[in-house]
C-alpha cells in the first residue's frame, strides 16, 4: 500500500514548527505523568502506604523529561553512530536533527529515579514500578511518530500490508513501528494494566519493572527480525542488530526483577 499522505510537521509559524514528534514525547510524558498520579493515589494497590505523594509526582516529571531527553541522546551517540560524533562533537546536542535511542532513555530514566528516589527517601523499587506501568504509553506515541516521520521502517516484504515509504525505495516494507508500537507500546500497557489492577502485582516491588523490561527486551528482539538495520550499522554479526544486543541484558535484567519480586510478596 501507499505510504498515507502525512507531513511530519503539524503547522509552522515563522521559525518555529511543531513536528508530530516533538507532540507524541509531550504526549508520552504528559499522559505518563498523570497515569503515575493516579497509581499513586490508588491506596488498595499498595499494601501499607503509596510510596509518593502527589507533590512528589510533580515533581518526578522533570526529572523523568531530562532523564529520556538526555539519555535518549547520549545513548543513541554511543551505541549507534560513536565515529561520526567523534568526528562532529558540536553536533552532539543537536536533538532536533534526530536521533535518540531508547535504552539510552531507559538508562537516563533509570538514573532518574534512583537520584529522585533517594533524594525524596521514597521506595526505589516501588517509584520504579508506576514509571514502568506508564512507560508503554510514550513508546506506543513515539512509534506512531517513527511512522509518520517514514523512519525505522522495516525490511522488504510481500504482504499485503507492506507499505512504500517514500524514503525506503520501491518495494514495500514492513510497518515495522506499527509492530512495536502494537507489541510495546498497546499490548505491554494492556498487560501492564491487568497486573497492577486485577492482580495487585504493586505489592510486589519490582514485579512491574520486571515484567516492563521483559516484556519490551522480547518484543524488541522479535520485531528486529522485521526492521531494517540502521545504514551506518548494519547487521553486528551473523543477523544479529545492535537493538538485538542491548535488548538481551534488559531482558535478562526484567527476569532477576520477576523473580524477586516474586519471592518478596
Amino acid at each position: 500500500m501507499p505510504f498515507p499522505s502525512l507531513d511530519p510537521v503539524i503547522f509552522e509559524i515563522g521559525p518555529f514548527a511543531l513536528r508530530w514528534y516533538a507532540l507524541a514525547y509531550l504526549a508520552g510524558l504528559m499522559l505518563g505523568w498523570r497515569y503515575v498520579i493516579v497509581l499513586s493515589q490508588s491506596k488498595h494497590l499498595w499494601p501499607n502506604s503509596p510510596p509518593a505523594d502527589r507533590e512528589a509526582v510533580d515533581d518526578l516529571l522533570m526529572w523523568i523529561t531530562f532523564g529520556v531527553i538526555l539519555g535518549g541522546r547520549l545513548g543513541y551517540v554511543i551505541f549507534y553512530n560513536p565515529g561520526y560524533f567523534l568526528a562532529h562533537p558540536n553536533d552532539i546536542l543537536a536533538v532536533w536533527q534526530g536521533g535518540m535511542a531508547f535504552h539510552g532513555g531507559l538508562l537516563g530514566v533509570i538514573a532518574a529515579i534512583v537520584i529522585f528516589a533517594r533524594r525524596r527517601n521514597i521506595p526505589m523499587l516501588s517509584l520504579g514500578d508506576m514509571v514502568a506501568a506508564a512507560v508503554p504509553i510514550g513508546l506506543f506515541f513515539g512509534r506512531l511518530a517513527n511512522f509518520i516521520n517514514s523512519e525505522l521502517w522495516g525490511r522488504v516484504t510481500q504482504s499485503p500490508w507492506g507499505v512504500v515509504f517514500p524514503n525506503g525505495g520501491p518495494l514495500p516494507r514492513h510497518p515495522s513501528q506499527l509492530y512495536e508500537a502494537g507489541l510495546e507500546g498497546l499490548l505491554l500497557f494492556v498487560v501492564l494494566g491487568f497486573l497492577i489492577w486485577r492482580r495487585g502485582i504493586l505489592a510486589c516491588p519490582g514485579l512491574a519493572i520486571g515484567v516492563f523490561l521483559t516484556g519490551y527486551g522480547l518484543s524488541r528482539a522479535l520485531v528486529e527480525q522485521l526492521r531494517e538495520p540502521d545504514a551506518h550499522l548494519g547487521f553486528i554479526f551473523s543477523g544479529i542488530t545492535m537493538g538485538q544486543i542491548l535488548s538481551l541484558p534488559m531482558t535478562a535484567a526484567g527476569i532477576v526483577f520477576i523473580v524477586r519480586g516474586l519471592r518478596s510478596k
